[in-house]
Parts: structure tokens; sequence; C-alpha cells
């Protein structure tokens, strides 16, 4: 039972994160589809290294919480999953609904991964400090710059595609503690 629980916690959060991207991609288009894999790592970096100083400093000057930057590494690490696919390009090259197609199949390739993981480590992550996922990702993307120095040309990594489903875990599973308090 407790693990049906998390997967309807696991897709109410990305269908919020979801409509975000979406309302977005209205605003924006798929103007993200430029972004090179470097910068968006940065991107993603930025994001984690917020919740961090939040997290340490517990006051935002700007008024948003940590929960919205979790919300960001959810749709960012997606964003990164379809670039991985397609590359990056100097113009925008897909159309807002080809773009949540890729969405909702990264989406669903990253839910069945949780499923797999939650049931072999037994729900552990609901006995973790949400900062402790904040320091995941950071570990995370730090593995990513270092796949991306080498070039992709790793000896054992899983690869940058793997970090990226990890940080989009974690950032749910940020997201699912911070509304449960």
């Amino acid at each position: 039972m407790e693990n049906r629980n998390t997967e309807q916690q696991f897709k109410a959060v990305m269908q919020e994160c979801r409509s975000l991207f979406e309302k977005k991609l209205h605003d924006y288009g798929a103007s993200w589809r430029i972004l090179r894999p470097s910068s968006l790592t940065d991107q993603l970096f930025i994001k984690a290294k917020r919740i961090r100083s939040l997290e340490e400093k517990k006051e935002s000057l700007v008024g948003e919480g940590i929960r919205p930057e979790f919300v960001a590494l959810v749709n960012y690490g997606i964003v990164g999953l379809i670039q991985l696919e397609r590359g990056h390009v100097d113009q925008v090259d897909i159309t807002p609904d080809e773009a949540m197609m890729l969405y909702d199949s990264y989406a669903d390739d990253t839910l069945q991964l949780m499923l797999k993981k939650n049931h072999d480590y037994d729900e552990a992550w609901r006995s973790m400090r949400v900062s402790s996922y904040t320091d995941f990702i950071l570990t995370k993307l730090q593995r990513i710059k270092e796949i991306e120095d080498l070039q992709g040309q790793t000896l054992v990594s899983e690869g940058i595609g793997s970090n990226y489903q990890d940080i989009i875990n974690y950032a749910v599973f940020g997201c699912i503690k911070l509304s449960e308090g």
C-alpha cells in the first residue's frame, strides 16, 4: 500500500511540474532547445545551490521558497534528458506539442525507474532529510560536470542521463516531503 501511495504522490508532483512546464512553454516556446549541455548543467546547479543556501540561511530575500526550486529541477532535468537525445540547436526546432510529448515520455521513464529503485531500496527516501536530497543532487551535478569534462569518456559511470533521472527523483521526493510538512 505504501508503494501505491508513493506512486500517487510522485504522479501528483509530476503533474504539477508538467503544468508549469506547459505554461512556460506557452510563454517562451521551447527556447531551452538552444541550451548546450554545460549551460543546462549550470542552470541545474544554480537551482540546487539556491536550495542549499535557503536551507542553511533559513531566509529568502526573493520571496520564493525551496519547493519551487525542486519543481524547477524536475523540469530542467527532463529538459536535460531531451537535450541528451536531441542535442542543442541554434533555433527552436520543435513545437509545443512535440515538447510535451517528449516531456511525458521522459517523465514516464523516470517514474518507472523510481518505482524499481523504490522497490529495491524499500522506501528509504522517506526516512531521509530533505537536505540530503539537496546534497545528493549537488553531488550528481558534480558528477555530470566531470563526465562533460571527459566528453563522456567514462570507465564505470552510469552516464549523464541516469544522473538527470536521479536528480528528478530526488527533487520529486523533496516536493513530497515538503508538502507533508
